[in-house]
């Protein structure tokens, strides 16, 4: 018996030597190792000098060339993927879940885990070079929940910005108690794009989140904030389709975008929004819903609540948004479906869809982790 506990000893050991060695080599890599500056060739026709060491994502984004993220850098989204056409090493475990056997095969990288140590080559799609720096002026910030802001920016330098109803933005937080860097979040636009001289935001608190903390606790009328985009190909396609939208909390935002827009240019096709909250005190904009129900004649509002209360006296709908889905829904025949929430809710929702008949090519969504 004797014998365990030594060899428990041991293996705890090897781990800790193990860790240590392992942080010395980050520690290393970060401030002994000088890759010096690097070339990065970008589509065979554009060059630019970065510093060596820096991760991809990083690195093009000072050159003011921003490659799509939802996670700010973070490794946890798989958007900010580029297609490499010089040999840079083997795959890190962290991109691996991300990348596909077929993209592999492209050789495809996550740019936020690829560090730049050597000249290298990389594809990007030509209209990133179209996506914008803005400095912004906070204009409001309103309480749409006791968890959710309204942000509104209102744009400085340059003046206007265009892009479609459902698109993002990156939102740069400064430096401050939480980060010693800068870093950037994902967050979809909720106004619509005629409003082209400011941009809404529906910003949902995250317990430690460095951006929504910023937000709640920092952000005030008067700031400035740095903002890049627009990114996604999240937007209503043109077609005259039923379209079923779905999304819970913050992702209201892109959903209310796209019925504004749709409002302004008289899209009448049939549609409905199924909204998901756990009790009444997650509801918000419902009176807005409600309106636009009277303007739009082919629009219906499900509003839903997973938990409510009992001084809720909540007589709509009850359950997972997932479940009123599947019992409003009988046929998904020429439909179409746009989802924005968590990645467990869009996975649980394209389950159901599927069910009903939709194919996955038209079901739309981002997925922000």
């Amino acid at each position: 018996m004797a014998a365990l506990p030594q060899l428990l000893i041991g293996i705890g050991a090897i781990s800790a030597v193990t860790t240590v060695l392992a942080i010395i080599m980050v520690i290393a890599d970060a401030t002994i190792a000088n890759y010096g500056e690097v070339t990065v060739k970008i589509n065979d026709d554009k060059e630019v000098t970065v510093t060596g060491g820096r991760p991809l994502l990083s690195s093009l984004m000072e050159e003011k060339i921003f490659i799509p993220s939802a996670c700010g850098g973070r490794g946890s989204c798989g958007l900010c993927k580029v297609k490499l056409t010089s040999d840079v090493g083997d795959y890190l475990p962290t991109e691996l879940p991300w990348i596909s056997d077929e993209e592999r095969t492209q050789n495809i990288r996550l740019s936020c885990q690829l560090k730049v140590k050597k000249d290298i080559a990389i594809q990007i799609p030509e209209e990133l070079f179209n996506v914008k720096e803005y400095v912004t002026e906070v204009a409001d910030v309103i309480d749409l929940t006791y968890d959710i802001k309204q942000v509104m920016l209102r744009l400085v330098e340059p003046k206007d910005i265009k892009y479609k109803a459902g698109q993002y933005i990156q939102f740069q937080v400064p430096e401050y108690e939480l980060t010693s860097e800068s870093v950037y979040r994902a967050y979809s636009m909720s106004s619509q794009p005629s409003r082209n001289n400011e941009v809404e935001l529906e910003i949902r608190l995250v317990p430690n989140g460095i951006c929504t903390t910023y937000v709640f606790e920092h952000l005030k009328v008067g700031d400035q904030v740095t903002i890049n985009g627009p990114y996604g190909d999240f937007h209503l396609r043109d077609t005259e389709a039923r379209a079923l939208f779905i999304a819970g909390g913050s992702g209201m935002a892109p959903i209310k975008s796209m019925l504004y827009d749709m409002l302004e240019k008289g899209i009448n096709r049939e549609c409905i929004y199924f909204f998901g909250a756990r009790s009444a005190r997650d509801l918000f904009l419902v009176k807005e819903m409600r309106e636009l129900e009277k303007k739009l004649p082919n629009f219906t509002f499900v509003p839903a609540l997973s938990q409510p209360l009992p001084e809720d006296d909540w007589k709509g709908e009850t359950g997972l948004i997932t479940e009123v889905l599947d019992r409003h829904v009988k046929s998904g025949e020429n439909t179409e479906a746009y989802l924005c929430g968590s990645p467990g809710m869009i996975d649980a929702s394209v389950a159901v869809l599927t069910k009903k008949g939709i194919p996955e090519e038209k079901i739309f969504y981002d997925k922000f982790a």
